[in-house]
């Protein structure tokens, strides 16, 4: 047996005794030292993650060490080495699958939704959901996968060196496509409410913020854009008044990501899609590729993204820091279970 985190129900979450699990051919049994939470998991907590059947382990978010592998497994795979788990899974036969877009597989079954994931001591995965990495402290394993979902709308968007890219939500999603399109060499707006994140966000390379809450995001961006508009807008909070903002900031032939998902519906002046000429897409998870870039970037910083992370939880005390997310949130960019 082994201990792992359940969420039971709705605001209910405790260490139980799990069973092991088996290793088969083709798999590693990771020891899991780190997992980071994400916003679908205070989404499970709170009951209000539709994807989710309860009880369920969360987690997919993941850094850990080898422990053990199984017959077939290529010689690299070696005990003891770190890594960091590609929590998607693809069927290979439905249309995204088959265009090469794994990560919009249409039957994908995430690490900690539409499966148990991995807040738990030990976890066994087919080895091509690694990504073999020792160079990385142990701690930001866990932030590969979340940094990587904002690289991958910022790949979407086609973002290139000169563009003004405009970021609407500077939680860990915005801080990634923050920091994706920095890389790139855009010039980056964020936008939030608050001032600690706004002012990570310029530390991850925004050469604009706007405090939503005390500003005119319109008449900022059009003082910063010449009445033009951005190029890009990457909508990550969710919003249906972002999702809809994200079109009035836009240039015209400009294109909008959105990678949150409002809850209710969106009206919108549909018009401007035809008369900007705009490209509208949505962007779902990440591929093997963006974890690799993101890998890089944070291989080639000259301070450790230690700020990215809020809090840090013992594995024992796993059980609290869904509770505390809850109450911190408006605070709280990234809590961490390490182990």
């Amino acid at each position: 047996m082994m201990k792992a985190l359940m969420i039971e129900g709705v605001n209910a979450c405790a260490l139980h005794d799990v069973e092991e699990p088996s290793l088969r051919p083709g798999e590693v049994l990771l020891s899991v030292r780190h997992v980071a939470l994400c916003g679908s998991d205070l989404s499970t907590f709170k009951g209000l993650n539709p994807l989710v059947a309860l009880p369920r382990i969360p987690g997919h978010e993941i850094g850990g060490e080898i422990a053990a592998v199984g017959e077939g497994v290529p010689a690299d795979y070696a005990v003891g080495r770190r890594a960091i788990v590609i929590p998607y899974t693809s069927c290979g036969v439905c249309p995204s699958c088959r265009k090469g877009r794994v990560n919009a597989c249409r039957s994908n079954r995430t690490l900690g939704v539409q499966q148990n994931g991995g807040l738990a001591e030990r976890i066994a995965l087919p080895y091509g959901k690694l990504i073999l990495n020792d160079t990385l402290a142990p701690r930001h394993l866990a932030l590969v996968e979340p940094l990587s979902v904002g690289f991958h709308a910022v790949a979407r968007g086609r973002v290139e060196a000169g563009d003004k890219v405009l970021v609407l939500g500077c939680g860990m999603i915005g801080m990634g496509a923050i920091a994706g399109a920095v890389h790139r060499g855009a010039e980056v707006i964020a936008v939030d409410v608050g001032a600690a994140k706004i002012e990570l966000a310029r530390r991850y390379g925004a050469s604009h913020i706007i405090d939503a809450a005390k500003e005119d995001v319109a008449k900022r961006v059009e003082e910063l854009t010449g009445g033009d508009g951005v190029d890009v807008v990457i909508e990550a909070v969710g919003l249906p008044a972002t999702f809809t903002q994200a079109i009035d900031l836009v240039a015209f032939a400009g294109r909008v990501v959105y990678i949150g998902y409002a809850k209710e519906p969106v009206s919108y002046k549909t018009q401007f899609f035809n008369l900007k000429e705009l490209d509208i897409m949505g962007s779902r998870n990440a591929t093997a590729e963006d974890f690799r870039n993101v890998i890089r970037y944070l291989e080639s910083l000259e301070r450790k993204p230690d700020d990215l992370i809020s809090k840090v939880f013992a594995f024992d005390d796993a059980d609290k820091a869904l509770p505390y997310w809850a109450a911190e949130r408006d605070t709280t960019l990234k809590v961490m279970i390490e182990r």
